[in-house]
């Protein structure tokens, strides 16, 4: 018997005779269901309906592979906005998909489509859920094809077509380029929360291709009159976003009152999105002209493609350091052997090809690079799925010898890092499909094998895909981020200090799902001196970007996707690596799609796609001209200097490893804070600079950069050289603020017992944060101040360094004794 689709109960009373019943039953068995086919798609307008089993026969095609389906038909007789929806409480814990099509049953045309998308969890407490929402432009007369399908199940379910009367965002007068003459403001408009407005006339523009563009009723024929409008992006149904806006920022003045009410803004556009222009009643409802200008718009930073010559390999690969000498070099991977392009003066390269053993696991998923064995020279860790090897130098340079541990992981990201904080570098591996592996460094370069189980390590699951360590708490000690390919949602094991983890994805608000994550990018997007979180998307939803809001609460993230550019970024990629690629000051991300997004500073980013191709790959500065190269795959692509100033600093280790990974550099200038960690792989698969690069934009000068080793020894470098390498040994510019007197505070008793207290003038700066530290650089302790007391209790009877650091990033030091 077949299994029907609900639309309406039909009544067999009317029936009277039992051999034309049986006649119809008989019948039955030879049709087809209105709805189990594309030609015979059931045609439906606004309403709820019930399907009780998919199993029609479904069409193959680009967005879609299930064998079974159930068709639906929809044509409009006006244009509306609609949502298609199965985000509805009777369907809690089921699990649909469908697709959208326009075109014939013969050629089918991929409109929009929906999984995952809905917001009804099926237990309480989740934040995800496995129902489908779309909402799209109909257009009267059209067909769309509704397609449920069992990509996931057959199991029935609930839908809803709903239509939405026109707002006056979805009737907005298109508009190009050019002048535009509005004779009254006088269209209903709707409030958002950027204007409230009681009334407004609409316009929207969609670019072809990148402009500057202005927005300006700041013309001769508007003189006296007082304007206002508003930018937004968005969808008119799912929500606008207010991209910006202006009120008197014209320069043309009017002659009663020598002032300008006129409304001026300039902005950079990208082309296929759609721009509403809304001009309001804020002030008047007088007509007037506006005009929409478009500039050519200069790409923030471009590149072209190297001449470094033809690059054996092109699997995973890495831009690093491998002699020492502080120049980025190129390693490439092949089976033939190991080439190597050492970076020369000038920007020219020396190639060598090592030869390679054969008992060896290959790069495969990922590559790793720092000096593990301390020897001067950078060794390598290739991360396969079968295990992971050791590509070791040989104290001078020239050879390498390859060490495979030999346990079984199916390796996803691999790192270098000091997990115990012993001054060696060990080695870690994310397990796809067991918990996480480590192997201890015990100095000698003698690896043991771990693996986490419990909960106090790194997970206790398989999933894991990339593994990010950083100082996200700022509390001097390294942590992990694990992007999780599927099933529990991405994890961050902060680092208790004991030698113990605790993942608190959860608490912080990062177990978003669903994300299907092959890497996330971690960098300070904001430049307020903490790290946010990118979970990078490959595939389903949009990738989702997390705001650290440390100075609020213990470990607490905020979604910031909304607004920030990549809610409408719909490219995903398993590769996302955070860098400061245009030298302005502000961390970008390059994840796919040939695109680059780039920061704004303020945790919003405007994609800029290249059309020459512009793929993840590894980066570094391979010329020493200050901009970040890329080699993508077998593909170098050269940054060309833009004008901007910069700094990199190289570190070398004395008590810590000897990269230095796991440290924070800071810098401090007239732009506030830049942070950036030090870390042995990002991203999936590729291996970039271990040096830390900043942009600084048009900024001349630098106040100080700080180092902040893992050993806690602390390096201040007061009003450095800008656009050239800073190498820094550990040890070597100690603690050199400047005073604590100077800044207006008194720190007594000295010597002090069990308390010291900090007692400020009138002109005093707010303190943000104390540590104390050793006559060495050695951080000891990060007191909290509690009514202008810090409690040096813990502290052995001694001479210590106290650092006071204040909302604005200065610090100021004092030496004080402890009886």
């Amino acid at each position: 018997m077949y299994s029907r689709t609900t639309i309406e109960k039909i009544r067999l009373s009317h029936f009277f005779s039992t051999s034309f019943l049986l006649l119809l039953i008989l019948l039955s068995f030879d049709q087809t269901k209105a709805q189990n086919t594309c030609a015979t798609a059931l045609p439906i307008g606004p309403g709820t309906y019930v399907i009780d089993a998919i199993n029609g026969t479904n069409i193959a095609t680009s967005c879609a592979y299930a064998p079974l389906a159930e068709w639906y038909a929809y044509t409009p007789t006006e244009n509306h906005m609609v949502t298609v929806t199965s985000d509805l409480p009777e369907n809690a814990c089921k699990d649909t998909f469908f697709n959208v099509y326009t075109g014939t049953c013969d050629g089918l045309i991929c409109y929009v489509g929906n999984d995952d998308g809905g917001t009804i969890p099926c237990q309480p407490g989740q934040t995800w859920s496995l129902l489908s929402t779309v909402t799209f432009e109909a257009l009267a007369g059209t067909t769309y094809y509704i397609a449920w399908d069992n990509r996931w199940t057959a199991a029935g379910l609930t839908f809803q077509l709903i239509e939405y009367v026109e707002s006056p965002c979805n009737t907005a007068t298109v508009i190009t380029a050019g002048t535009t003459t509005i004779a009254s403001i006088n269209a209903e408009t709707i409030p958002t929360p950027c204007s409230t407005a009681t009334l407004a006339n609409w316009f929207k523009y969609t670019p072809d291709d990148y402009y500057h563009v202005t927005v300006t009723s700041d013309m001769p024929v508007n003189q006296c009159k007082d304007t206002r409008f508003t930018v937004y992006t968005g969808s008119c149904i799912s929500g606008l976003t207010c991209l910006t806006s202006d009120d008197n920022s014209g320069d043309l003045a009017c002659t009663e009152n020598g002032e300008s009410n006129l409304a001026t803004k300039r902005f950079d556009v990208m082309p296929g999105t759609t721009y509403y222009i809304v001009w309001d009643n804020t002030w008047s409802t007088e007509g007037f002209d506006f005009q929409l200008i478009e500039d050519e718009y200069v790409f923030p930073v471009s590149y072209t493609t190297s001449a470094i010559g033809p690059i054996i390999g092109g699997s995973y690969n890495c831009i690093v350091d491998m002699n020492g000498d502080g120049k980025d070099d190129l390693f490439t991977f092949s089976l033939e052997g190991v080439p190597v392009y050492y970076q020369q003066d000038g920007g020219t390269f020396a190639f060598t090809n090592f030869p390679i053993s054969t008992n060896f696991q290959q790069p495969s998923w990922s590559i790793a690079a720092a000096d593990y064995n301390k020897d001067g020279f950078t060794d390598l860790l290739f991360g396969s799925s079968y295990g992971l090897s050791l590509w070791k130098s040989d104290n001078t340079g020239t050879a390498y010898s390859m060490v495979t541990p030999g346990q079984y992981i199916f390796c996803q990201r691999t790192n270098f890092i000091d997990i115990n904080n012993d001054g060696n570098l060990d080695v870690f591996s994310c397990h796809d499909i067991a918990p996480n592996c480590y192997y201890l460094n015990d100095g000698l370069g003698n690896m043991s094998f771990y693996q986490s189980s419990g909960n106090s390590l790194f997970g206790n699951v398989g999933g894991n895909y990339a593994s990010i360590w950083t100082d996200y708490d700022n509390d001097g000690d390294q942590d992990l981020f694990v992007s999780k390919c599927s099933g529990p949602p991405c994890e961050l094991h902060r680092n208790n200090g004991d030698g113990t983890y605790t993942d608190v994805a959860s608490v912080s608000g990062l177990n978003f799902q669903p994300v299907t994550s092959w890497s996330s990018a971690v960098a300070d997007y904001d430049n307020d001196g903490d790290m946010d979180i990118l979970i990078g998307s490959n595939g389903g939803v949009p990738s989702q970007l997390f705001r650290n809001d440390l100075g609020l609460g213990t470990d607490a993230f905020t979604n910031i996707t909304a607004g920030s550019g990549f809610e409408s970024n719909i490219s995903t990629y398993r590769d996302y690596i955070a860098y400061d690629f245009d030298n302005d000051g502000n961390v970008d991300i390059l994840g796919g799609a040939n695109k680059i997004m780039y920061g704004q500073g303020d945790g919003t980013f405007f994609p800029i796609v290249y059309p020459e191709g512009h793929g993840v790959g590894a980066v570094g500065d391979l010329n020493g001209d200050g901009f970040l190269d890329i080699i993508d795959w077998n593909i170098v692509r050269m940054a060309v200097p833009n004008g901007n100033n910069w700094v990199a600093i190289h570190l070398r280790g004395i008590q810590s490893n000897s990269n230095g990974i796991g440290a924070r550099v800071e810098i401090y200038g007239s732009w506030g804070i830049q942070i950036r960690d030090i870390r042995s792989g990002e991203g999936f698969g590729f291996m970039s600079t271990l040096n830390a690069h900043f942009g600084l934009g048009q900024a001349a000068a630098i106040d100080s950069i700080v180092i902040r080793w893992p050993s806690g020894v602390v390096d201040v470098i007061e009003n450095p050289e800008i656009n050239q390498m800073q190498t820094v040994v550990e040890g070597s510019f100690p603690l050199s603020n400047p005073s604590i007197a100077a800044a207006g505070f008194t720190i007594y008793p000295n010597p002090a017992d069990d308390y010291l207290t900090i007692s400020p003038n009138a002109s005093a700066p707010e303190i943000k944060s104390a540590q104390i530290f050793d006559l060495g650089g050695r951080l000891i302790t990060n007191p909290e101040l509690e009514n202008d007391k810090l409690s040096v209790k813990i502290l052995s009877t001694g001479t210590y360094i106290l650092v006071l650091r204040t909302a604005a990033g200065k610090s100021y030091t004092q030496k004080f004794l402890k009886k």
